[in-house]
């Protein structure tokens, strides 16, 4: 069991202290929306390239959970539905990959509005 929560402790934690570096070295040039930003777009060029797998084999959830994961994910289902469907498939792949971590996101989001009363 510790094989598989400590490296993706670890894994995770130096994910987020990296997007918790770049806000705080920035002085605020940098903000939350530009770190969301560039983790999805650096999980999809190092997915596409096969640099993240080896770090999903070590860290697992670690790597997979945080928004450099959606990214690795959408690039490798885009990839996938190239291979089986062509230029459509590289579309509709990267959607059809991440759909059941979109639809949950959605789910819970709505189900934590109804339950809580949201101000605003």
């Amino acid at each position: 069991m510790f094989n598989n929560i400590i490296p993706a402790f670890l894994v995770g934690g130096l994910i987020c202290v990296v997007g918790q570096l770049l806000m705080d070295l920035t002085k605020a040039k940098i903000t939350p929306s530009h770190v969301l930003v560039g983790f999805v777009t650096c999980g999809v060029i190092l997915g596409a390239l096969g640099l993240y797998e080896p770090l999903v084999k070590i860290g697992g959830a670690g790597a997979t959970i945080p928004l450099s994961g959606f990214g690795y994910t959408l690039a490798k289902g885009a990839m996938e539905g190239a291979q089986s469907g062509g230029l459509i498939g590289a579309f509709s792949g990267g959607i059809q990959a991440t759909a059941v971590g979109i639809a949950a996101a959605l789910f819970f989001g709505y189900l934590v509005a109804v339950v809580f009363n949201p101000k605003g």
